[in-house]
């Protein structure tokens, strides 16, 4: 059999001793980490991306092992998952726009921005809500949480009101996030003296102090 196979006897027996090799071993117990990471990343994580994720946790393996792996289990990125394309010309309707991009302020708490971004960690997303003040660009309210409940944004507000204490109605600038167009949100903003601000869908510039600020 090994003749008209063309393989060595030796090599033969040394599969019967060990069926498996060292490197479908070393395959199988990768597999297990690109899950972790494919599953965290709620099926959107390429090959590149997922590799990066584990030589963050300290393996040594090459991208093109990781897309081979990934290939021959059916594990691929999930494709058109970016957000709808809203129009542009859909004016605001949950508040008005009253930040109109001015960015620079005479004085402190006459207008914040808000905004929300997530961070990758090796338990999963954790995601972070900040409240800056336009004159200082200093951050005066957070609140971090593993879900995007509209808590984390109440949470953050409620700190920038509790630390502030102001006497004079400020605006708040957000973006329309369903948790800056809760009723909660609204109730809050008009028992504490803040006018709710918000741009037009798809219209990011009016929310740049927050956006770059997250983005640093």
């Amino acid at each position: 059999m090994c003749h008209l196979l063309g393989v060595h006897p030796s090599g033969f027996y040394a599969w019967r001793h060990k069926p498996e090799s060292n490197r479908s071993i070393e395959d199988r117990r990768l597999l297990g980490l690109i899950k972790e990471s494919f599953e965290a990343s709620q099926g959107i994580y390429g090959s590149r991306r997922v590799f990066c994720d584990l030589r963050e946790v300290g393996e040594s393996c090459g991208v093109h092992r990781v897309a081979r792996i990934m290939r021959a289990n059916g594990i691929a990125a999930l494709r058109g998952y970016r957000k709808h394309r809203f129009k542009y010309h859909k004016p605001a309707k949950a508040a008005p726009n009253r930040l109109s991009q001015q960015f620079y302020m005479h004085s402190p708490d006459e207008a914040w921005v808000t905004d929300i971004t997530y961070i990758r960690t090796l338990q999963g997303w954790l995601y972070l809500a900040v409240v800056l003040d336009l004159f200082s660009r200093k951050v005066i309210g957070w609140s971090m949480k593993s879900t995007l409940v509209k808590e984390i944004v109440l949470d953050a507000i409620l700190m920038a009101v509790w630390r502030r204490k102001p006497t004079k109605p400020v605006i708040v600038h957000s973006d329309q996030g369903s948790q800056y167009s809760s009723d909660e949100w609204k109730r809050f903003c008009e028992q504490h003296q803040l006018q709710a601000s918000m741009s037009r869908r798809g219209n990011c510039y009016d929310n740049a102090v927050a956006e770059s600020f997250l983005a640093a």
